[in-house]
């Protein structure tokens, strides 16, 4: 997948403000979709909704404990924003050495 495609599809999924609170809770440890849905007060097919676009996104993945496989357990997938943190201090960086930029020229013109 190409990094733009990558980013689009990372920032797609963090639009919602309960996907990025379930990241922000995976971010603190696994857990299952329950456990999610508790946790943002929303109703079991509303989270499954929202965890299948995490995973299709590729920020999310589900593995079954050896003990039971209906049971799902979600976590973060390691690196998945690797694209996204990059872009962002790639435009960052940019954006610093356009308003030096700026601040140079407007304080050689003031001279």
């Amino acid at each position: 997948m190409s990094a733009k495609r990558s980013i689009d599809q990372t920032l797609a999924a963090l639009a919602d403000p309960h996907r990025r609170r379930a990241v922000e809770l995976l971010g603190e440890q696994p857990r299952r979709a329950g456990e999610l849905a508790e946790a943002l007060g929303l109703p079991a097919p509303a989270m499954s909704r929202h965890l299948r676009e995490l995973k299709q996104s590729g920020l999310v993945e589900e593995t079954h404990p050896e003990f039971d496989a209906r049971v799902r357990i979600y976590t973060l997938k390691e690196g998945a924003m690797a694209d996204l943190k990059k872009w962002l201090a790639d435009t960052e960086r940019m954006w610093a050495d356009q308003l030096a930029s700026f601040k140079a020229h407007v304080e050689k013109k003031r001279k």
